[in-house]
């Protein structure tokens, strides 16, 4: 329902806020994503490939919310394997949790036995090819952020505008995230790991093994801590040394 009035209001206001910022939260494990397929590409290409993909990513996402009867029917069976229902949302989970787990895992290996080479994915990575994935994994989680938006609320301009909120705040901290990662390759590995928890998660999700995020990013957070506080023991340890 479009009611531009409502918005306008206190509760409407406090809801956009509150919207907004959960689509952020939700929105975390997808710029860790986008940063580390972006350093991927040479540096010229690298601001446009996330410029590209978060604008058709916003683009499928609003129209998305222009469907929401649909996605409300993704969560009804499609089929059943014995007593087990299967929902579209399942099979978007399910295959977005294995595309997460198959690329991080790649990545992973190369980190640690492909030494200085550039392997043969990285020649055949370009920026066409990491518009789709930035836009696929999007879709991913598209989905969850907004199956959990229509439980909150029910006006779609106040979903729209807070999805539009939330993806400007990528766009604005991808490129921040992306450098970072580049010039920290132990966050990188950090960042890399949590990729595969988070596949983990939404599989387990698509098999109706409920797992709260929140539990993930404060360990994804407190790892960061931890780390934060080893790279300034390594830094002044140096300094001493000199």
């Amino acid at each position: 329902m479009l009611n531009y009035h409502e918005i306008l209001t206190i509760p409407g206001l406090i809801s956009l806020l509150t919207l907004s910022v959960l689509e952020v939260v939700l929105g975390i494990d997808n710029v860790i994503f986008i940063a580390i397929v972006a350093t991927k590409l040479p540096k010229k290409d690298q601001a446009k490939a996330r410029a590209i993909g978060l604008s058709l990513a916003l683009i499928f996402r609003i129209v998305l919310l222009f469907s929401i009867s649909w996605i409300m029917s993704l969560k009804d069976p499609f089929f059943h394997i014995s007593e087990f229902g299967v929902t579209g949302r399942d099979l978007i989970l399910f295959g977005g949790g294995l595309f997460l787990l198959y690329k991080t895992s790649i990545e992973i290996f190369e980190k640690i036995y492909g030494g200085k080479e550039v392997t043969t994915e990285h020649k055949a990575l370009t920026l066409k090819g990491a518009i789709l994935q930035i836009v696929f994994i999007d879709v991913v989680f598209s989905f969850d952020s907004i199956l959990t938006a229509v439980g909150l609320v029910t006006n779609v301009l106040l979903m729209i505008l807070a999805v539009v909120i939330a993806m400007f705040f990528m766009l604005l901290t991808s490129g921040w995230v992306t450098e970072f990662i580049n010039k920290h390759p132990t966050i990188k590995m950090l960042a890399l790991t949590f990729l595969i928890l988070i596949g983990i998660v939404l599989i387990l999700d698509s098999l109706h093994l409920h797992i709260e995020k929140g539990y993930v990013y404060v360990a994804l957070g407190f790892s960061i801590l931890v780390e934060m506080l080893n790279m300034a023991y390594r830094s002044n340890a140096h300094k001493r040394k000199e």
